[in-house]
C-alpha cells in the first residue's frame, strides 16, 4: 500500500517542524501562550510528538492513529500560532509578520491532510 501524496507532504512538514523544535527550541519560546507552563518542555515534547506522528503516518498499520494524533496536535498548537500573529502586529520585522500570518491559513490544509490519513 503506497503512501498518498498528501500524507507524504504532511510527513515532511511534521518531520521538519519536529526537528526544528528539538534543535532550536528557542525559535518557538516566544510563541508560547502565557497559560502554558514549562515552555521548553512543551516545545521539546511537541517536537518529539511531531516526529513520532510523522513516522506513524508512513506506516500503513499506524497511519489512521497517527492521522488522528496529527489532527489533535495541529489543533493543540493553534493557540501558539494565533499568539505569534498577535505578536507580529507589534513587530517591525516584515518577515516575522509574513511568517506569522502565513502560518494561520496553512493549518486548514494540514488538518485536512491529517483527517484524510485518519479516515484511511
Amino acid at each position: 500500500m503506497s503512501t498518498p501524496q498528501s500524507v507524504r507532504i504532511l510527513v515532511g512538514i511534521l518531520a521538519v517542524s519536529g526537528t526544528i523544535h528539538l534543535v532550536r527550541p528557542e525559535t518557538y519560546e516566544r510563541t508560547m501562550p502565557s497559560f502554558v507552563s514549562a515552555h521548553r518542555e512543551v516545545i521539546l515534547g511537541s517536537g518529539v510528538a511531531e516526529l513520532v506522528l510523522a513516522a506513524g503516518l508512513l506506516a500503513p498499520p499506524t497511519r489512521r492513529l497517527a492521522g488522528w494524533g496529527s489532527v489533535g496536535l495541529l489543533l493543540a498548537v493553534f493557540p501558539a500560532n494565533l499568539k505569534m500573529a498577535a505578536d507580529a502586529t507589534r513587530s517591525d520585522n516584515a518577515g516575522f509578520r509574513a511568517a506569522a500570518f502565513g502560518r494561520l491559513p496553512l493549518q486548514v490544509p494540514m488538518v485536512r491532510m491529517a483527517l484524510k490519513a485518519a479516515r484511511g
